[in-house]
């Protein structure tokens, strides 16, 4: 898989001064992107499908709207999306109690197991990392990644 160098990043006049930290957080942000479509394809599912099961493992149970919305899709093409995943045992509909017309789309137990079954070497070779550092370091990365995580949730 080609990967875009450092100094081809620079070559950009907007990313010339950037950090070399900075760079290395674009690293591991690829290398994420990498693993979600690795671990698509080895699920034999396509990179929306992944996508939208990992909305509804970090987010819960959700309507298709919303489903469409963060996917950024339309909710009929998020509705195909659903009906295979539900079709693969990996989410299924539930009717809202209060309101028959509401439905819900939530992740299976099998969907879990599979997904977890695929993520789990990844999991386990980024705690060996983790569990390599000393406790300050530890500190320190988690202090890092919060923040990290609060910049880029805070973009579009």
């Amino acid at each position: 898989m080609r990967h875009v160098s450092d100094e081809q990043i620079r070559r950009e006049p907007a990313l010339a001064t950037v950090d070399d930290t900075t760079l290395a957080v674009r690293r591991l942000i690829a290398a994420a992107q990498d693993l979600t479509v690795r671990t698509a394809h080895g699920m034999a599912m396509n990179l929306s499908d992944m996508t939208a099961i990992m909305q509804l493992s970090e987010h819960g149970p959700m309507g298709v709207a919303e489903l469409a919305r963060r996917l950024g899709v339309t909710s009929p093409a998020t509705t195909v999306l659903v009906d295979r995943l539900e079709r693969a045992g990996h989410v299924e509909r539930l009717r809202d109690a209060g309101d028959r017309r509401r439905v819900t789309i939530t992740d299976t137990a099998a969907g879990r197991a599979a997904t977890l079954h695929a993520w789990l070497p990844a999991i386990r070779r980024i705690d060996e990392v983790c569990r390599s550092l000393s406790p300050s370091e530890q500190v320190f990365a988690r202090e890092l990644l919060g923040r990290l995580a609060a910049a880029m949730a805070g973009s579009p």
